[in-house]
């Protein structure tokens, strides 16, 4: 029965991750640090649930193609395009100083070089999918080490191909030829144009021409198709199925098709990795990390304080403060689930020291969330980077003005209002770039962190009277309401927040208002329903008043009030007055009132007809309509909606 070993395998497998993904999830850390534990205790060197680990790489290896197509799928050119500096120079001088940073220790304890290069680009790389998960599940995506872990890391994905190369380059025996070392690099890039110049022109085609046959099955085979098949192209000429799939990825995300195309392959790919970081995990001998727990905690350190380092000072120098170096650094220290996939590429690179690598590698993804967490309490007790730029004399002093933390686009939006309507206000951004491009143009910003008093000074606190801060980081604004409130009694602080569960915790910190933005998204998607019944205006915003009103208590308790939308059924049964504007387009134009014949058909009446500005009481059946006739009509809501799908040419 041995051929059905692999069933079994995966069995265990499935019936392992259920119950991780569970537990990870209640204590929100993330389940690929579950899967890689599992790995550990089900593996060969466990409990010998799984023995035999050849049947479970090959279905890991479909994982890693899966995985680097949703990573090319999610690609933006033009969102790259805007992340240039952070991608080529945060990313790109973080992946070459580590690699040779690395390669220089490693080579000076007598490792041979062409190792140490290779064991240098597995360290450079970190876990793309873990730490987005932490920041997301943090509500720090958008947050300036957000956004520096994003750039970094989308460079770090980027790298991979050619490192690939290289991999293939450094595995060759003997002296190394460069001229065959040229040939090599110009016959893979040859090959990725052939088959970037082959998608981009053949693969829409073949997506339309299945998405027309609206077979949902035929278009998933499809695109499996594409994606295997590039794959499988790419290998055949010497390089890696996981090089294809992700060039599949990145060509497919410029096309219409990509949102139904992730749609497809995410529940496959969400399987298939999980099996992917078992098989990691299975790897790991534990026997070898009992025997040598000093050498295997000694490389694990090394590579985070390396990689730390390395990070903490290419943000400083990017002029960012040393909270968001350090945070940025630590979330960053741990080794990726890409350095296995190149690992498996190289593998006769890694020589006697693959037990100590996939050791080490392990722990430093394993503890990632602690080392997250670790972080903010570090970065809080890091000494203040001042203002790089401090307010200008010429700007006068100024009180009762509003203080802004954070330019992005909330920010933006306030400041522009508050100016048009002539109120004084203050910036405060933490991206270097943003704050010289705008004191360019004249706005009142400076540089620095909202959350340090120098700076809250710098910005006139005491003689403000609104602080907005416009940046959903949990943390910063938890240490701005106390310290705002303590350098400014009176001053009023609106704090934006991304989930309810963060409201009690705000207000109670001092907060006078917290706007969430899950639940103004339902406020807006239940003034819009409301509005397709034609509910008078008042009613409606006296309804988003009440849910608004005490910090939307409603809205957060689980006690629905009986009195907040009392007599609605009333409100629907009763007769409105709406109005229908006639455009120059309208198929109506130039008909008379009887030729419409709107109250027979839908118990509607035609009140009166506003025309340049002068009023037309109960107008005569003759009255013909104009372009730029404004009709009042009355009825019930059904009427009335009748009259306007009538009126619009909907009906007839």
């Amino acid at each position: 029965m041995y051929e059905f070993t692999i069933i079994k395998d995966i069995v265990v497998i499935l019936l392992v991750s259920i119950p991780i993904i569970l537990l990870f999830n209640k204590l929100k850390l993330p389940s690929i640090a579950g899967f890689l534990i599992a790995g550990m205790i089900i593996g060969p060197f466990g409990f010998k649930l799984i023995a035999n680990i050849d049947e479970i790489n090959i279905m890991a290896e479909v994982g890693v193609i899966l995985l680097l197509f949703t990573i090319g799928l999610e690609f933006s050119l033009k969102e790259l395009a805007r992340m240039k500096k952070l991608l080529l120079f945060g990313g790109g001088l973080q992946v070459l100083i580590t690699i040779l940073a690395a390669a220089i220790l490693l080579y000076s304890f007598g490792m041979e070089l062409r190792q140490a290069i290779f064991f240098g680009m597995l360290v450079s790389l970190s876990s793309t999918a873990i730490v987005l998960k932490l920041l997301s599940d943090r509500g720090e995506l958008q947050t300036p080490q957000g956004k520096i872990s994003v750039g970094i890391l989308i460079f770090q994905d980027l790298a991979i191909v050619p490192m690939f190369l290289l991999v293939d380059i450094l595995g060759t025996s003997g002296e190394v030829d460069f001229i065959s070392i040229l040939i090599r690099l110009l016959t893979a890039i040859g090959v990725i144009a052939f088959i970037l110049f082959a998608a981009k022109y053949l693969s829409p085609k073949l997506l339309y021409y299945l998405a027309r046959t609206r077979i949902r099955e035929l278009f998933t085979v499809g695109i499996i198709l594409i994606l295997l098949g590039t794959a499988y192209l790419t290998h055949n000429f010497g390089l890696s199925f996981a090089l294809g799939a992700f060039i599949a990825g990145l060509i497919l995300s410029e096309s219409e098709y990509s949102t139904q195309i992730t749609a497809e392959i995410i529940p496959f790919k969400d399987v298939f990795n999980s099996i992917f970081f078992v098989s990691v995990g299975l790897l790991l001998n534990i026997n070898y990390v009992i025997n040598f727990p000093v050498e295997v905690v000694l490389s694990a350190t090394g590579i985070i304080i390396l990689k730390s380092i390395i990070i903490f000072v290419l943000v400083l120098s990017m002029k960012y403060p040393s909270r968001i170096a350090i945070l940025s650094a630590l979330g960053l220290a741990q080794i990726g689930e890409f350095s296995f996939i190149l690992a498996q590429q190289g593998g006769k690179l890694l020589g006697d020291y693959s037990d100590i690598l996939l050791s080490s590698a392990i722990i430093t993804m394993i503890i990632t969330p602690l080392l997250i967490r670790f972080s903010a309490l570090a970065a809080d007790k890091s000494k203040t980077i001042k203002n790089v730029q401090d307010t200008k004399e010429d700007k006068g002093k100024i009180d009762g003005h509003v203080i802004i933390a954070g330019f992005g686009l909330n920010g933006r939006n306030l400041a522009h209002v508050l100016k048009e309507t002539g109120i004084n206000y203050m910036i405060i951004e933490m991206n270097p770039d943003t704050v010289k491009k705008e004191r360019a143009k004249g706005e009142n910003i400076i540089f620095g962190d909202i959350s340090r008093e120098e700076v809250l000074q710098t910005a006139r606190i005491k003689t403000a009277k609104v602080i907005v801060v416009a940046i959903s980081d949990r943390t910063i604004s938890r240490k701005v309401i106390r310290l705002a409130k303590q350098m400014n009694k009176e001053i009023f602080v609106l704090i934006r927040t991304r989930f309810v569960e963060e409201i009690e915790d705000l207000i109670g910190l001092g907060a006078d208002a917290v706007i969430p933005e899950e639940f103004e998204t339902s406020i807006q998607i239940f003034r819009r329903v409301l509005a397709q019944y034609h509910i008078p205006l008042n009613l409606v915003m006296q309804q988003v008043n009440i849910l608004r009103g005490e910090s939307y208590k409603w809205l957060r308790s689980e006690k629905s009030s009986s009195n907040v939308f009392s007599h609605l059924d009333e409100i629907l049964a009763a007769g409105i007055a709406e109005s229908f504007y006639i455009n120059e387009d309208n198929i109506n134009t130039g008909k008379t009132l009887a030729e419409l014949n709107i109250r027979a058909k839908t118990d509607a009446t035609v009140l009166a007809i506003i025309r340049e500005g002068k009023t037309i009481s109960n107008p005569a059946a003759s009255e013909k309509l104009l372009s730029g006739d404004t009709l009042v009509i009355t009825g019930t809501h059904k009427a009335v909606d009748s009259a306007f799908n009538l009126l619009s040419g909907k009906i007839s």
